[in-house]
């Protein structure tokens, strides 16, 4: 981490669990163990349905809701999907775009991801950037070229200031839900691979500026480690950002000096 130059950001998200109800409960939970001091900006992402129940319970704990998608117009007979503008109307402050599961599941592209990502800085919003490889990808030796490639793709017409807003998020495939985690020092190389390839395009000014988060099984026995690395500004939780206590923990992790 370097909180001289960026934010660091622990995000939770939840994915397809818990209800507005639960949503409250764990409001509750979170609060009667979440750190006063606040190092690094704390975020959760939730579902769409869940959203208006969330931005009421974290109102008065200085937790930011986030979204886990959008879609890029901004009305339309789009049956089912939400605008960038409806979830800014609900308080919604961050926007995950371009999961693995999303390109996996529901067809997204590189192409799609940009429009996104377009969508979400006009609403105002700060979009969080999901790029990853998978294991077959890594194991071919192509992890920093696609990396690089989905990053240009991601932020492709997007001008340095509005950069600024953006956070990406390091998410090996071959990490997510299976209980694998990348090294810290395979997730730092990345980390600093995808700050050089930032600085390429847009700058050092910039590229300092940008918060990389790191999102494969991070949870309370390995943040500590992974968060040490100078280009691993956060992360992205999964499975550990559904339990107030190991989200706390993650949440210390990241405020230590």
């Amino acid at each position: 981490m370097n909180r001289r130059y960026r934010k660091t950001i622990i995000a939770g998200n939840w994915k397809m669990n818990k209800t507005a109800t639960e949503t409250k409960k764990f409001a509750e939970q979170l609060k009667a163990v979440l750190p006063k001091a606040k190092w690094c900006d704390v975020v959760v992402c939730v579902p769409a349905v869940n959203i208006q129940a969330a931005v009421k319970a974290f109102r008065d704990m200085r937790v930011s809701v986030g979204a886990e998608n959008l879609f890029y117009e901004k009305s339309g007979a789009y049956t089912g999907e939400v605008s960038a503008d409806m979830l800014k109307d609900l308080g919604v402050k961050y926007v995950i775009i371009g999961h693995s599961e999303r390109r996996q599941y529901f067809g997204e592209t590189d192409v799609s991801v940009n429009k996104k990502v377009h969508a979400a800085l006009e609403a105002g919003l700060h979009p969080i950037i999901c790029v990853g490889e998978t294991l077959e990808q890594r194991e071919m030796g192509i992890t920093m070229e696609l990396i690089a490639l989905q990053v240009k793709a991601a932020l492709c017409g997007v001008g340095a200031e509005k950069v600024r807003k953006c956070v990406i998020a390091y998410e090996p495939v071959w990490a997510i839900g299976t209980g694998k985690t990348a090294t810290a020092a395979q997730a730092g190389e990345v980390c600093t691979w995808i700050r050089t390839t930032i600085r390429r395009l847009y700058g050092a000014r910039v590229a300092r500026s940008v918060t990389i988060q790191y999102g494969g099984s991070m949870k309370p026995s390995n943040a500590v480690e992974l968060l040490a690395q100078p280009d691993v500004d956060g992360g992205l939780i999964g499975g550990a950002a559904l339990k107030a206590d190991e989200f706390t923990a993650i949440v210390n992790a990241a405020n230590q000096d």
